[in-house]
């Protein structure tokens, strides 16, 4: 339960918690060195000093011609010369211990003056009654300068935490910049990357280019077997088409449909398997005016489709033709089952959202994960009389909210009443 309150605590990056580690031993060495050494030995010799000098005043008081020998300036004074308060500097510890020192080993001491590092000034009363004050040098009642341990060791811990630091930092920035290129290339941009650092931290970066190195090779050998494949399909459906070409009207026009249908189910087959291999590399991209022409050309094809709420600008890291069609199949999908769609931007700091809302009948919350999967037909929650789609819409556009480092979300809509679905990416 402990480690988890304190976990929450903790900082999340690797810099910090590499400070922390640094900063930690060494903040916890300096406090149990003047703790123990600091304070034990400072006060012990401090004690041992001081109670010589509470001797030599015990003599002085009983010899006043021995004080001078002694190093003790005594001299009698007034009542009225008595301060109000002994005297000493909050952060003189050394001295707390010379005041007490004096006051118990010396009788009748009325007040200590320890007002710097070079002085002591002693107010006491004599057997009858007068009233002394003594002074004498300070380094005789304690150790001198114990302040320069202090500030040595603070002085050579912050220096070598400092260097620690710098060569720790080399020794993490190529586990950031391996972050770094895994993020982007999760993303679907391709981050030059040189494994270095330690040998593990090289072992994990080669490791790394290798699975990059093959993902890239197998997308590539997929989208040349499926470039063959369109080819061989498309071949005997226009042997097809030119063969119902000869037929009677009446004959033709059913077979033709059904021809179109066959090249449609191909093409969407094609641009779910192809995913983002053929859609360019990012650039930066305004995604009001890309999610404005898609509405444009859905208007232009007598869809009811309009654009909503615009929140924020500027331009994002894309790939502009996979968003698009992204975006265009969530459109179609909302005209398709619904009978009015609305797509709204909404563009922070840290994220970009695309909704798309319709008027349709939705999808339930229990299957919105199954609609995702490809080539599903949810025929309850979705009127498939209202279109001939495969089940492919949904899929490609989680597919390319993958590939940018996002994520597809289905919900109700609020405002129309049928399915929202919004993709969020990350800047």
């Amino acid at each position: 339960m402990f480690f988890q309150w304190l976990k929450q605590y903790m900082p999340r990056g690797i810099y910090a918690r590499a400070a922390l580690i640094l900063i930690l031993p060494v903040f916890t060495i300096q406090l149990v060195v003047s703790v123990v050494f600091v304070q034990r030995h400072f006060e012990g010799v401090s004690q041992q000093m001081s109670r010589g000098v509470a001797r030599d005043i015990r003599y002085a008081l009983h010899t006043p011609a021995a004080a001078a020998p002694l190093g003790l300036r005594m001299r009698q004074v007034a009542e009225s010369a008595l301060p109000e308060a002994s005297q000493r500097r909050w952060y003189d510890f050394s001295g707390l211990v010379v005041a007490e020192t004096l006051t118990d080993f010396v009788p009748g001491v009325q007040r200590v003056m320890l007002p710097d590092d070079n002085l002591v000034a002693l107010y006491l009363r004599g057997a009858r009654g007068t009233l002394y004050k003594i002074e004498f040098s300070r380094q005789r009642a304690s150790a001198s300068n114990p302040h320069q341990l202090l500030v040595n060791m603070m002085f050579f811990g912050i220096l070598m935490t400092v260097i620690a630091f710098f060569y720790l930092r080399n020794q993490l920035r190529p586990i950031t910049r391996l972050a770094e290129a895994a993020e982007a290339f999760g993303r679907g941009r391709h981050v030059p990357y040189q494994p270095g650092g330690a040998v593990e931290v090289r072992a994990a970066g080669n490791a790394f280019l290798d699975m990059r190195s093959r993902i890239e090779r197998q997308i590539e050998q997929r989208t040349m077997m499926l470039s063959g494949v369109s080819h061989d399909l498309r071949t005997p459906i226009t042997r097809l088409r030119l063969g119902l070409s000869m037929l009677d009207d009446e004959d033709r026009e059913p077979l033709e449909r059904d021809v179109d249908d066959m090249q449609r189910l191909i093409d969407a087959f094609l641009d779910f398997a192809r995913g983002n291999s053929q859609d360019g590399v990012a650039e930066p991209v305004d995604p009001v005016a890309l999610a404005a022409s898609v509405v444009a050309d859905a208007q232009r094809g007598g869809k009811a489709v309009t654009l909503g709420t615009v929140e924020g600008n500027g331009e994002v890291s894309v790939r502009p033709v996979a968003l698009r069609r992204a975006l265009e199949n969530l459109v179609g999908n909302a005209v398709r089952y619904g009978t009015h769609c609305e797509v709204s931007v909404t563009l922070t700091e840290k994220s970009l959202r695309l909704r798309v809302e319709d008027d349709g009948p939705g999808i339930p919350p229990e299957r919105r994960e199954e609609a995702l999967k490809p080539f599903a037909r949810l025929d309850p929650a979705r009127n498939q009389d209202r279109g001939t789609g495969v089940g492919l819409g949904l899929a490609i556009a989680a597919d390319v909210a993958r590939a940018h480092g996002g994520v597809l979300r289905l919900g109700a809509s609020d405002t129309l009443g049928g399915l929202r679905a919004d993709i969020v990416i990350a800047r």
